[in-house]
């Protein structure tokens, strides 16, 4: 089995709010094309360490962040990143579905406009394929131009991921995107990453284990800001190396 090469390093990572640690000391490679799960009790850290590959912690005051996380070999915290195009080439999603208060076409094509100018027929392609993308374009084609918000919860997740999709990221950061979805509308999104780690690295906050079982080709334990263990999902599940994973696994605590 070829290996694949590792898209995200994060080297000796610690992140500060003020005087207060929230991440200690932490180490991983991510592998490219892949679905890379952390899980853990509420407040142990793995939202915030997704934000860091990102830098969206920069928009909260206070926050030190010292170490490394390197994306194709690039230190993204190094003084002359461009924070936009990073966000442009490392996209996220929230825990609830945020469409604008626009057209499911606007919506779409809002982060690519901004990034460059586009003839309509080119924007109309972009709007196509996202949407493909993103599992979308069967059930809204006949109705681009209605209100983003006149869709279904699960609908309007795939529309932000459609948003992603159309500035051409390769990177796309999932905060718990099922947590507000029902359960067809979660099975949705979980094909959907099935399908999109075949061309984008994928990392995914999750409480849910049997989802992260379910999607993801590597799983990370998180616990009061550390992360406990890293493995292939089958191994961590099924063979724990650390009596905390096992525990957190089998539901002795959190």
């Amino acid at each position: 089995m070829l290996l694949k090469k590792n898209k995200i390093q994060v080297k000796k990572l610690n992140l500060f709010y003020t005087d207060k640690q929230a991440l200690f000391d932490i180490n991983m490679d991510m592998p490219e094309k892949s679905v890379l799960a952390f899980i853990g009790p509420s407040g142990c850290g793995k939202s915030t360490f997704l934000k860091t590959i990102n830098r969206m912690n920069d928009l909260i005051d206070n926050v030190v962040i010292q170490g490394q996380v390197l994306i194709d070999g690039v230190d993204i915290y190094h003084p002359k990143t461009d924070v936009v195009n990073l966000r442009k080439n490392v996209g996220m999603v929230f825990q609830r579905p945020n469409p604008f208060p626009m057209s499911i076409y606007d919506n779409v094509i809002y982060g690519a406009k901004i990034h460059q100018k586009y003839s309509r027929q080119e924007l109309d392609q972009i709007v196509q394929e996202s949407l493909e993308g993103a599992a979308l374009w069967e059930e809204v084609k006949d109705r681009l131009k209605a209100p983003a918000f006149s869709l279904s919860g699960g609908q309007q997740q795939r529309l932000c991921i459609a948003r992603l999709l159309a500035v051409e990221p390769e990177v796309l950061l999932m905060d718990e995107p099922c947590s507000a979805l029902d359960p067809i509308s979660t099975m949705k999104i979980e094909e959907l990453v099935l399908s999109l780690k075949n061309k984008y690295t994928i990392i995914m906050v999750t409480h849910n284990m049997q989802q992260a079982a379910r999607v993801s080709d590597r799983t990370a334990f998180f616990l009061n800001g550390e992360m406990i263990e890293y493995d292939e999902t089958k191994s961590l599940f099924t063979n724990p190396q650390n009596i905390k994973t096992e525990e957190y696994i089998t539901g002795r605590f959190g």
